[in-house]
Parts: C-alpha cells; structure tokens; sequence
C-alpha cells in the first residue's frame, strides 16, 4: 500500500497537463507554475529552481519507495516459512454481502475510469460538431482527419521519434539489464538505483533537465532532441522489463554452453538471447507505446517543424473539442489498446516458456 501511494503521489505531484486542461485556470499546479516560467513569465533561473526542488522531493520518496520495498520482501519471506492452514468455511451472510458490495464498487470504479474514454469514441462518429448531443452517425470526422497536412506531418513525425527511439532503447536497456543482472562491478547499487529515476521523477522535471541540457550544449531543438529525450526515459523501462526476464533465466543454461567449448558471445545469442527475446519484445512494444503518447517531455524538447501528435492535439484541445480530436483520440487509443495487451502478452508468453 505504501509502495503504491508512493507511485500514485509522484506524478501527481507535478502534473502539467490534466491541471491545464481541467482546471479551468483556477487549479494550477506546481507543474503549471514551472512551465509558466519557462514560457510566459521568461523566468528561467526560477522555473530551474522550482524543478531543482521537485526532484529532490521525488528522490526521497525513491528512498522511501526502496526501502518499504525492502521491507515487504522481508516480511514475505518471513510469511512463506510459516505454515498457512485454510479451513474451508462456508461463507457466511455477511461474507457474501462483502462481496456484493465489493464488487459494485468494482463495477463503478471502472465506469468511472472509462466512461470518458468510451464517450469520445461514441462521439467522434458523431454528425454535430458540438460534443452536446447526438445527430447521428458519419465517418466523415475521419476522413476531414486524413486530408489534414498538419495531422499528417504531425504522424510522421511521431512514428520516426517513435520507431527510432524504440530502436536504440531497446538496445541500450538489454544491454543495462544483461549487465546489472549476470555481472558484479563497482558502484552496481548506485546504478540501479539511478535506473529507477527516470521513472520516479515526474515528467515536467525531467523534461526542464533535458531543456536545460540541450541549451547548455547549445542544441538546436528538433527532431533529434525529442529522440534523445525519449531514449532517455525509455531505457529505464525496457531495463526494467528486460531484467525481469533476465533474471528468470537459469545461468546454468550459459554455464552449460560454455562447458561445450561456446565464447561468451555465442552462448548469449544461441542461448540467452532466445530466452531473453519475448522480454525484449515486450520491453520494445511498451517503449514505443510510451513514446507515441508523450506531451510534456516532447512539448518542452522540440522545436519548429518537428511538432508530434500528441503536441498536435494539446494545440487542438485548446480551442475546443472537435469532432476531429475526438477522431484522432480513438485512433491513438486503439493504437494503444493494441501495443500494451501484445507487450504483457509477450512477457508472459516468456515466463512460461
């Protein structure tokens, strides 16, 4: 429970987006206040101040979220070398109530977590342009989205941001993953712990870091700097999901493989890296899912001409809801509902081979 809350309140804590969209301008956040000072106010050594701060709030609650961690796998193992007896009672009146009501409760959560999403679809077939009432059903609302230049420039520069930042993450986490899990070194605490970070700190901090970087360096905004800056989140995942993985191999397996006379190098490619693919697979798809729905790490790292969808929609949004964001909304959703079931169904495809 406390692990939990800890990954609920860290982005929660810096939220740009949804404070910006649903607040009304009477709810900003400390999210909002941080990207008011490198936009509108022009207020940069503040904005940088603010984040500085923000993230050394996030890192104690990394703290925090290793050591109750630590802590649960303690008491686990303490639970499992005790004898567990389980009388088989028949439920009782009040038992059965419990769950009735446990699962209505259930049932509402999840009306209430999809109900928007469903109405936005429902919508986007809508004939009206005012998201009020229903007229009727057309397709027209996607075939306006299809001949928008914008829309479509905005897609081809999510796929390459996309596909190419997926590419060198996936390779980059594996190699992470290989190394922290199969190999000792020095400092190998630090580094895995450092690896959490990106996933730990909220995104408008992370992106303001990356800003910063990119002009200390003097880096022209672009494409490039939007690839970067998702590789630098995505490595985190794909090690994460590579590692679990990794560390259901048997290193006997490799052990085996050198015993008939195979390098290092070939065991890991006629042994591991069969094993280690579905994870990989899985590590790949969930990457390039995060990368095609970024905003705030995206809007804050690119420049002229290299606007993405998701970027392209905020713009949107911020002039009225359309028939045509709703359109494009569907898209990117059964784009999404598609890679994150494959991705969880290639890991687990791995852990039971």
């Amino acid at each position: 429970i406390v692990s939990g809350s800890i990954l609920v309140f860290v982005p929660s804590f810096g939220a740009f987006v949804t404070p910006d969209l649903l607040g009304g301008g009477k709810a900003d956040m400390i999210g909002n206040l941080i990207q008011q000072q490198f936009g509108s106010a022009s207020d940069w050594p503040f904005g940088a101040a603010i984040s500085t701060i923000l993230m050394v709030a996030m890192l104690g609650g990394t703290l925090l979220y290793f050591r109750s961690l630590r802590r649960e796998a303690d008491q686990s193992i303490y639970r499992q070398s005790a004898p567990a007896y389980q009388d088989q009672v028949k439920p009782s009146l009040r038992s059965r109530i419990g769950q009735l009501l446990f699962s209505s409760y259930a049932l509402l959560f999840y009306f209430f977590l999809y109900a928007p999403i469903i109405l936005v679809v429902i919508f986007s077939f809508n004939t009206s342009r005012f998201p009020t009432h229903w007229t009727g059903f057309t397709l027209d609302w996607y075939g306006t989205l299809f001949s928008d230049f914008a829309i479509g420039r905005a897609l081809r520069n999510t796929l390459i941001v996309s596909i190419t930042s997926t590419i060198i993450s996936t390779i980059i986490g594996t190699m992470v993953s290989v190394g922290l899990e199969r190999y000792r070194f020095r400092a190998k605490s630090s580094l895995d712990a450092m690896l959490f970070l990106p996933i730990i700190i909220p995104d408008i901090a992370m992106a303001i870091m990356l800003l910063a970087f990119f002009v200390l360096i003097n880096m022209e905004l672009g494409l490039s700097t939007i690839i970067i800056s998702h590789v630098a989140f995505n490595i985190a995942f794909v090690a994460v999901i590579v590692r679990a993985r990794m560390a259901s191999i048997d290193p006997a397996l490799e052990e085996a493989a050198n015993d008939l006379y195979a390098n290092e190098w070939k065991a890991f490619w006629k042994v591991t890296f069969p094993l280690l693919l579905p994870g990989i697979l899985g590590g790949a798809l969930f990457a390039f899912t995060l990368s095609l729905d970024d905003y705030v790490i995206t809007f804050f790292t690119s420049g002229p001409g290299s606007t993405t969808l998701p970027v392209r929609i905020y713009s949107m949004v911020k002039r009225g809801i359309t028939p045509e964001i709703n359109a494009v909304s569907s898209l990117m959703l059964l784009a999404s509902l598609f890679l994150v079931p494959l991705s969880l169904y290639l890991q687990r495809k791995g852990g039971d081979s």
